[in-house]
């Protein structure tokens, strides 16, 4: 598979493995080393070498160490002082069964409070960050795959804030919960069946059903559990 390359207009052109010079060339090494690590291309654990992404990406040393940096602190990469940097371990079974544990407990209530507080402006956002306006664009696999993972981050991010309780919006965010499991699995099952549930949880919202949101977001969550759940077969 060949390494993701960004161009302008959001998809991966034909040739070389080159970043393409954009407005923001931070910001798109930026994206093409989260695809590559969303997809397992950078391996779980695998140590990233500076000097070889800047040959593939034919870019200076500085955006590839921004873009480490801001990764580092999403947690998927780590840095280890006169080592260098490596992507974050596959996280545990049993890591992943508390923070599945811990999203059965908060998000669906959550998700009750954010309906009873809804309005057409934050549906709008909500609907925005959902993906499924957008769910099919784009022919690079991969790239479809890590611009979702960020979607379900900063939609299920929303719905925290829209609940108004910021304890618990930052205890989900600090986990990093989204990034982390999505690189478990790197299958477009994962993305399509999550995108049928968001549509669940933006019609009970769209009604500003409370009961109808908590029990969309908790089915949302258990099937999302049980779809990874064959990474640590």
């Amino acid at each position: 598979m060949q390494p993701v390359i960004l161009s302008n207009n959001g998809e991966a052109p034909t040739g070389a493995g080159r970043i393409q010079r954009a407005s923001s060339l931070a910001e798109d090494v930026y994206e093409a080393i989260f695809a590559q690590l969303m997809s397992l291309k950078i391996a779980p654990g695998s140590r990233i070498t500076v000097d070889n992404l800047v040959k593939e990406f034919d870019v200076s040393h500085t955006p590839i160490r921004e873009a480490l940096g801001r990764l580092e602190g999403e947690g998927l990469v780590l840095k280890t002082h006169l080592i260098g940097y490596r992507a974050a371990p596959q996280i545990s079974r049993r890591r992943f069964d508390e923070l599945y544990e811990m999203r059965l407990l908060l998000e669906p209530h959550g998700a009750a409070k954010a309906a009873a507080a809804m309005d057409e402006a934050k549906l709008g956002t909500l609907l925005e960050a959902a993906g499924v306006m957008s769910r099919r664009e784009g022919k690079d696999e991969r790239l479809r795959y890590s611009n979702f993972a960020r979607q379900d981050a900063i939609f299920h991010d929303k719905i925290m804030e829209y609940a108004e309780n910021e304890l618990i919006r930052e205890t989900l965010g600090y986990q990093h919960t989204h990034f982390h499991i999505f690189r478990l699995m790197y299958h477009s099952r994962v993305t399509e069946e999550a995108l049928d549930e968001h549509e669940a949880i933006l019609a009970a919202f769209g009604s500003a059903d409370p009961d109808a949101a908590a029990k969309a977001m908790r089915a949302h969550i258990e099937h999302s559990r049980d779809r990874l759940l064959p990474a640590f077969d």
